[in-house]
Formats: C-alpha cells, sequence, structure tokens
C-alpha cells in the first residue's frame, strides 16, 4: 500500500476508532443510568475523541500513555479491548483491571497504558517518572500524560513539570482543556491568558493544538512526538477541546448555556472527519452507517460479555494490598 492510500486507510480506522469511543459511552452512560451495575464516579469521553484518534497515529504502540479519570477513550484508542473496559465499568473479573479499579483506574500494561488515575494532577509526576525510566534505560519511547485543565493548579503538576524540565525527559505532557473543570469555567481559575504558558515557567517548549479536528491532532502532535524522541526533553501542549456531557454521570452541567453548546456541537470531531473523507471521495455514506451499525454491535456486544462474566473471589480484595 502506497503512503497516500496507507493515510486514507489510518483516516478511516481513526474515524470508526472515535465512532466506537462515541457509541461505547453512550453505552456506558445508559447502563449507568440503568443503576446497580455501575458503581462509582463515570466519566464521560464525548466531545474530545480526536485528542486520542489524533495521538494514536501520532506515536508508535510502544509509547507509554497515562492520563487522569476521564480515561475510557485512551483506553480504546490503546488497544484495551471494548469487553475489558465495559467489565472494568461493571467490576468484573474480566475488566482490564480485573474488576478492582473501575471507570477511573482503567491500567492495560500489555499496550502501555499506565492507568486512570483518580485524584487530580497526581499522575503527572509519574509520568515524568515514566519518561525519566526510558531515558535511563536508553529506549525509544516517548510518554503522553494527559491531563485536564483542573489539573494544571495542583501541586503535583508543578513538581512533575519542574522535574521534567531539570532532568529533560522526553514527556509530552497533554492539557486536555475542555474549559470545565468540573463546573467552574477555566476563566474563573487560571489567570493565564492561555494555558500553555505554564511552560514558560519549567524552561520547556509549549504547543497549542485544536482538539476537535483529527488531522490537525495527527499532524501537529506527530511534529512534537518527532522532535521530543529526537531531543530527549519535555514538551507541553494545550489541546483544546470540549465536552458534550457533564462532568460526570451526576452532573446535569447546568452552568453552559445552550449557545455554547450549539457552537461546540458544529465542531464535532466525528462529524468533521467524515464529512472530510465523504466529500473527498474516500469514503460513501453507505460505509459510513456500516462502521456505524459496527460500532454499536460491538458495545452491545461488550455490554453482554460484561453481564456474563463473574465477580472477582471476595479474597481478590488482599492480593494487592501491600501493608
Amino acid at each position: 500500500m502506497d503512503k497516500s492510500a496507507q493515510r486514507t486507510q489510518d483516516e478511516i480506522d481513526a474515524l470508526y476508532l472515535m465512532m466506537l469511543i462515541r457509541r461505547f459511552e453512550e453505552r456506558a452512560a445508559q447502563q449507568y443510568q440503568m443503576g446497580g451495575k455501575i458503581g462509582g464516579f463515570c466519566h464521560l469521553y464525548i466531545g474530545q475523541e480526536a485528542v486520542v484518534a489524533g495521538s494514536k497515529y501520532a506515536t508508535r504502540p510502544g509509547d507509554y500513555w497515562i492520563t487522569a479519570y476521564r480515561d475510557h477513550g485512551h483506553a480504546l484508542a490503546k488497544g484495551t479491548s471494548p469487553e475489558a473496559c465495559m467489565a472494568e465499568l461493571f467490576g468484573k473479573a474480566t475488566g482490564c483491571s480485573k474488576g478492582l479499579g473501575g471507570s477511573m483506574h482503567y491500567f492495560d500494561k500489555a499496550n502501555g497504558l499506565l492507568g486512570g488515575h483518580a485524584i487530580v494532577g497526581s499522575h503527572v509526576p509519574l509520568g515524568t517518572g515514566l519518561a525519566f525510566a526510558s531515558k535511563y534505560k536508553g529506549e525509544d519511547r516517548v510518554t503522553l500524560c494527559y491531563m485536564g485543565d483542573g489539573a494544571i493548579n495542583i501541586g503535583g503538576f508543578h513538581e512533575g513539570m519542574n522535574l521534567a524540565g531539570l532532568y529533560k525527559v522526553p514527556c509530552i505532557f497533554i492539557c486536555e482543556n475542555n474549559y470545565f473543570s468540573m463546573g467552574t469555567h477555566l476563566a474563573r481559575s487560571n489567570p493565564l491568558k492561555a494555558i500553555v504558558d505554564r511552560a514558560q515557567g519549567y524552561n520547556m517548549a509549549g504547543t497549542i493544538i485544536d482538539g476537535m479536528d483529527f488531522r490537525t491532532v495527527r499532524e501537529e502532535l506527530g511534529k512534537v512526538v518527532d522532535t521530543v524522541r529526537k531531543s530527549l526533553e519535555p514538551h507541553f501542549v494545550e489541546m483544546r477541546t470540549y465536552r458534550y456531557r457533564g462532568h460526570s454521570m451526576s452532573d446535569p452541567a447546568t452552568y453552559r448555556t445552550k449557545e455554547e453548546l450549539d457552537k461546540y456541537k458544529e465542531l464535532d470531531p466525528i462529524a468533521k472527519l467524515s464529512t472530510q473523507l465523504i466529500d473527498e471521495k474516500k469514503l460513501t455514506k453507505a460505509a459510513y452507517d456500516e462502521m456505524d451499525a459496527k460500532a454499536k454491535k460491538v458495545t452491545a456486544d461488550a455490554v453482554k460479555f460484561a453481564d456474563e462474566s463473574p465477580l472477582p473471589p471476595v479474597e481478590a480484595i488482599y492480593d494487592y494490598t501491600f501493608v
């Protein structure tokens, strides 16, 4: 397959990935609302799909990813199966964290996903540590450390960024700026004109990327990844995106106006990429509908798998207890 054909196929595959994430999250919301199936919090990724889809095609399979609690999309993009993802939501033994972590603690070591971390900003020093380990071992690997805009005011963020800047490690800190820390707008919690300006305090390069456009994420983040892989120095990315649902399933998001929602729904990353591909005659509407039907079936099958999977044995609660 030549480069042009491969690029087209990658975009079609990325479109399906985004559709899969969207349908998975819709299924998760449905199952959560039924009551009794999903315990704890559940944070949906609807609207932000282009960030992880673009990241997948800007990186290599061996690169590490680490993220916060809105992690379902990251796991699916990294290669975790929908069945293992849904089973984890249901607290089943077949889940990606053996049913012990739930929505906020997805792990998939085999595919390079090192969490899913529920405490805001707590994983940023871990991302620095992963990158330090890669550099120390001489591995050709970069680490992508994702966080929300609320994390940039947390102590762990500053500590992780400071050490990364000091020790020059190949870590890309990606702030998925969806403009709301729970229900607090960015303008009420951050004095900077742009989040990316935080990078200056750590002598670190910074880049702003439109996180609502798959092609932009793939190209611009790809450049950052290439630079970091060669230089072994950190980089901060402000990925401007938007979530269409509330902070979590318990949040009705009444702090947003209809006009704001309508504005961002016009920027829907799935609609944008599908329109581009159809207009360029690289995809038919029929093929798009088939992909959507497949995504719906795959996620429905994942629910069935999770329903039929066993719960962890009670004694498993001690398996990962050290003290």
